[in-house]
């Protein structure tokens, strides 16, 4: 599963469209009505939540399998190229991390287009960890793409 340049063309559509309505309400107020949980039931969606579940859980092997082998994740200045990179080496701290702090997911979108998803969502991570008092606000963009097999996570965006 090789990201393409169409898949990085959406991505780059989305990041604006995502971007410029962020800002087009300067100061106004949301309204309570907002939904901010949608497409979360979709199958790709639910490939996402098993994601986070392993993760907190503690199951690399689930976590692994929901991965495509070249997936692409980038937190902080960091990047991992490939499922069996991050699960050598960042998957297990990432874990950790979750396991000891509380994570609340505050909205989570997912869009399916065809063969490719896109999920947004924010959350809140409180806690202690490593000593560390833990109060972050964090950002996640995930994009899937569906082949025989099934959904698979491509691409990862950790920010906070």
């Amino acid at each position: 599963m090789k990201i393409t340049m169409q898949i990085q063309s959406l991505l780059l559509l989305l990041s604006v469209c995502f971007s410029s309505a962020a800002f087009s309400h300067g100061e106004e107020k949301h309204q309570d009505k907002q939904v901010m949980f949608t497409g979360t039931d979709t199958e790709a969606g639910q490939v996402v939540v098993a994601f986070h579940k392993a993760l907190e859980s503690g199951d690399a092997v689930k976590a692994r399998s929901l991965l495509a082998d070249d997936v692409l994740i980038l937190e902080g200045s960091g990047v991992e190229r490939s499922a069996d990179e991050y699960a050598s080496h960042h998957m297990l701290s990432d874990m950790k991390y979750l396991q000891a702090i509380d994570v609340k997911t505050l909205e989570h979108h997912v869009q399916v287009f065809s063969s490719i998803a896109i999920s947004i969502s924010r959350s809140s991570s409180k806690g202690v960890y490593k000593g560390k008092k833990i109060d972050n606000a964090g950002n996640e963009t995930i994009t899937l793409l569906q082949d025989s097999d099934g959904w698979k996570i491509a691409h990862i965006h950790w920010s906070n």
